[in-house]
């Protein structure tokens, strides 16, 4: 998949400026295709060069202006020509992953402290999915919100995001498990007092 795919998809919320359209990179699409700043701007005028979004300059009192993009037919279209595609298998890159495949080998207090900073990120991530799923469904069931809400497709990848995020928390925690085990099975014994006479 393309960035452009993931930012035609994001302006199916509305129309938006790359400063909005970065926030909600940041609060939703990141779950699952991350981009920064610079880059989705640079999208957006590749997607306006080709005709797939539309940019309308609006002016503002005591603000400098901002453009307004919108996604245009031409950008739907490419959107149903993506989706008839098939998917290409879910891949993930992590050094993190690389060290605990190393873990026989490493230094298990610099590989603690570095799954412990994940668990930290990780936990933080889910917190703010949960929020966001809060916001969404106002109050509303799952059921209900999935029968009643003009679009489900942004709920359904927010969902996709917290169930990876809560995997992801369980694993750390199950391989902090294991290597707190680990260290205490190969630490030397204490030495033995010797009885005062």
């Amino acid at each position: 998949m393309a960035l452009k795919h993931a930012v035609l998809a994001a302006l199916l919320d509305g129309p938006a400026t790359g400063y909005e359209l970065t926030k909600w990179f940041a609060a939703g699409v990141a779950n699952f295709w991350p981009a920064t700043k610079p880059q989705l701007y640079a999208e957006l005028a590749r997607l306006e060069g080709d005709g797939l979004v539309a940019g309308a300059e609006v002016v503002q009192r005591d603000r400098p202006n901002k453009r307004v993009m919108t996604i245009t037919d031409a950008g739907i279209d490419a959107l149903d020509d993506f989706a008839r595609e098939a998917s290409k298998p879910i891949a993930t890159k992590s050094d993190l992953i690389v060290k605990v495949r190393s873990l026989d080998v490493v230094d298990p207090a610099a590989l603690r402290d570095d799954l412990l900073a994940g668990l930290v990120r990780a936990t933080d991530r889910l917190h703010d999915f949960a929020a966001t799923e809060a916001r969404m469904l106002k109050g509303r069931e799952h059921d209900e919100y999935l029968r009643t809400a003009r679009r489900v497709g942004p709920y359904l990848t927010l969902r996709a995001g917290l169930a990876r995020e809560r995997a992801y928390v369980a694993w750390l925690r199950e391989v902090l498990d294991v290597l707190d085990l680990r260290v205490a099975a190969t630490a030397p014994d204490p030495p033995h007092r010797r009885a005062a006479p």
